[in-house]
């Protein structure tokens, strides 16, 4: 991310088997993911509405179609040093296509009751727990200095 920027991204995490496809980021350069574990997704193209965004990404990443998808949230993060990240947050269910390598990390199906074994960001956490319980549409913000959380906000209620 541009540093003091704002900008618009998907993340989804696609479903099979109590699984998630999660993508352990070990590829890309200066990358503000690198070893951590998240879902699929990215940056917004000139033009593009979340689902545009959404689609274009899962298949780029994965090679799978998706058919099946759901909105979940609104994710906003800050970062000292950085701009503002507003994430449409998104679960999958239906794909078609054949899994293919990824040149940003390496794809794995993940048993959801096994991400807490993962390296993943501690604001993540929180919403793959809104994610478990079946919340309905929510916003989340997430305030970090490096890897480290500051506060998190749900739906205008620190948690």
């Amino acid at each position: 991310m541009d540093k003091k920027r704002s900008c618009m991204t998907t993340l989804c995490y696609v479903e099979k088997d109590e699984s998630y496809l999660m993508m352990h980021r070990i590829s890309k350069k200066n990358d503000v993911n690198e070893g951590k574990w998240i879902g699929i997704g990215g940056h917004f193209e000139e033009g593009e509405s979340p689902e545009d965004c959404l689609l274009r990404e899962a298949k780029e990443e994965t090679g799978l179609s998706l058919t099946r998808y759901r909105f979940r949230g609104l994710v906003t993060f800050t970062q000292a040093g950085y701009g503002t990240e507003y994430m449409c947050l998104y679960t999958a269910d239906g794909f078609e296509g054949e899994l293919k390598e990824c040149d940003e990390g390496k794809l794995e199906w993940v048993k959801k009751s096994e991400l807490n074994r993962l390296e993943l960001w501690t604001g993540d956490k929180i919403f793959l727990k809104l994610l478990a319980a079946g919340a309905p549409f929510f916003s989340l913000k997430l305030e970090y200095e490096g890897d480290t959380l500051k506060l998190a906000v749900l739906d205008g209620t620190p948690v």
